[in-house]
């Protein structure tokens, strides 16, 4: 927990601890404190909401009440057993779940009210006037295609769909040629950060009538269109680039009129009344009482020395944000950059051979750290392990303080295996991933990025996999909907990234968590840290480097002209 989510979450104080010289925070929440040291691990603070279900009720009465046909179908008024007009007894949730559920199996799990492009009204009149079952269910979903991917849970729903290019009536042309994946998340709980970053949004005059509070948010690599509805927090959300439109490339300009036209389209589609769950607090992570022999971790951001986006410096984060496995099968794995590091191209900021006499060796030219052109070198595959949460990227991160990060973690597996003895590169392809909890996947074919959506009790959280290969991924059915248990394989480390033997062979790893701007990147090192832990039995140390390897606070000056050997710049 960090000062200003303490601060947030109850008074405290600065107090030092006795035993040693780390820093700590008293917080206390009523009569009750604990210290919190620097260097203890915690679970995040979680708010839940209340949803208004009689208001659900009165709007589901009104959109089936314009089809007459449809009306006589349900029931808004408590049964005959029922004392009170309670609006967990109302039939009509009940009935419009029967509806939906052939087209978004467990909807009736959902603890919120279910928003939806489907117009069960005029699907349900048309059925019973004799409209043919062949007609599509694009028809009644305002052009979108056939739900992706629905998945609904003790902490929400999440659905993605998506738009053909020409489908939806009265939409622009465009130059984007593939279809638009619009996303839609509703949450029974919301994560409470500390966020440098607020994102204030703009209004929509054209849906102002009947969202009032929606926001247009452009944050973090999506157009977001978040608002409250029956006291829930939804957020309609499109991946896209602020930048000029491309055949290959959405820009959020060309996603703003398709985000909207599905916006208008929402209906309810259900949902069931549930008691509301009491908020979360931050608590103690639960870690290993006996230490590792050898696992040690430099603090959670202590990053690479001037890796940072514009001088930045990492994010202490110490937030354990879900008790997951930790991702690669098996151990040994370092946790460090792939940019920064041997082979690693300094992400783009320039390189310095350091002599003409040293062969391969050279320097990024914002630190003094000394690196070879040899993927396989020792550091590498060394611990301890390094956070990379906020080095040098072109990403929207709002937890970082300049805002800009890397999004996640990388992560090398227990090896190189080099492809001959005179080769620099590691071989891909060799160490599997595997699921951190039971859940969902979202990846849409031939995509870099495999997400795995997390909804059980007490949490709403995705986890995302990148660098593996898409045409294995696709061999393999790595793609929307499909489920997986905790450990099971997902795919293997590899260097993809838009080609083979794009990076360095490794498992960029990253977190988000649902807040009231949708989806936010958050530091994953501590959770990674605690499942690792588990994963080899023994707590880990955090590291302290000797005083005379105190790092360099200054980029050195240019030597010699950059070299042009490596890989690109990624995650």
């Amino acid at each position: 927990m960090t000062p200003r989510a303490a601060a947030k979450s109850g008074k405290w104080t600065r107090i030092f601890s006795p035993k040693n010289s780390f820093a700590a925070l008293l917080v206390t929440f009523g009569s009750f404190s604990y210290p919190v040291f620097a260097d203890e691990f915690r679970t995040p603070a979680i708010t839940y909401v209340t949803p208004d279900w009689n208001a659900v009720a009165a709007q589901l009465k009104a959109e089936v009440g314009s089809q007459p046909l449809a009306a006589d179908r349900f029931r808004f008024t408590p049964g005959r057993h029922s004392r009170h007009a309670d609006p967990l007894r109302v039939a009509a949730f009940a009935q419009i779940n029967g509806v939906t559920l052939p087209n978004f199996p467990g909807i009736d799990r959902s603890p919120v009210p279910v928003l939806l492009p489907f117009d069960s009204a005029t699907y349900i009149a048309e059925r019973k006037s004799g409209v043919p079952d062949t007609v599509t269910v694009s028809h009644y979903q305002s052009g979108f295609r056939p739900v992706s991917m629905f998945e609904a849970g003790p902490s929400g729903y999440d659905a993605l769909f998506a738009l053909d290019p020409g489908a939806g009536e009265g939409l622009p042309s465009r130059v984007y040629s593939k279809p638009v994946e619009v996303q839609i998340t509703a949450s029974a709980l919301v994560y409470d950060l500390d966020d440098p970053h607020p994102a204030k949004g703009e209004s929509v005059k054209s849906l102002a009538a009947d969202f009032p509070d929606l926001r247009r948010i452009i944050r973090e690599g999506y157009i977001r269109y978040a608002f409250t509805r029956f006291g829930v927090p939804y957020v309609v959300y499109i991946q896209c680039l602020d930048s000029s439109a491309r055949a290959r490339r959405l820009s959020c300009r060309e996603a703003t009129p398709v985000a909207e036209h599905f916006i208008r389209a929402l209906r309810v589609a259900g949902g069931t009344p549930a008691k509301k769950p009491a908020n979360i607090l931050s608590q103690a992570s639960q870690r290993p009482s006996n230490f590792s022999p050898d696992f040690t971790y430099r603090r959670p951001g202590d990053i690479i020395t001037n890796s940072g986006y514009r001088g930045q410096n990492g994010v202490s984060d110490y937030t354990v944000y879900a008790r997951i496995r930790f991702p690669i099968e098996r151990a040994p794995a370092f946790a460090n950059s792939q940019s920064f590091m041997n082979w690693g191209d300094c992400y783009r900021t320039g390189r310095v051979s350091w002599s003409s006499t040293k062969g391969d060796e050279y320097r990024c030219k914002r630190n003094d750290k000394p690196l070879i052109f040899d993927e396989s070198a020792k550091e590498n595959y060394s611990y301890p392990w390094q956070d990379n949460f906020c080095e040098t990227r072109d990403f929207d991160v709002g937890q970082c303080a300049n805002g800009m990060g890397h999004q996640g973690q990388d992560i090398r597996p227990s090896g190189c295996q080099m492809k001959n003895a005179e080769a620099d590169r590691c071989l891909p392809d060799i160490f599997p991933t595997v699921a951190v909890r039971d859940g969902v996947l979202i990846r849409t074919p031939t995509q870099q990025a495999v997400y795995l959506l997390v909804n059980a009790p007490g949490e709403h959280i995705r986890f995302r996999y990148i660098h593996m290969n898409p045409a294995n991924l696709d061999a393999d059915g790595v793609v929307h909907g499909r489920r997986v248990q905790e450990g099971d394989r997902i795919g293997v480390v590899s260097n993809y990234q838009d080609r083979v033997g794009g990076t360095t062979s490794h498992l960029h790893f990253d977190t988000q968590v649902f807040t009231r701007d949708g989806w936010l990147w958050v530091n994953p090192y501590a959770t990674l840290v605690s499942s690792y832990e588990r994963l080899i039995g023994g707590r880990g140390r955090e590291y302290e480097p000797p005083p005379s390897l105190a790092p360099v606070a200054h980029a050195l000056p240019l030597e010699s002209s950059p070299t042009d050997r490596g890989d690109s710049g990624d995650q």
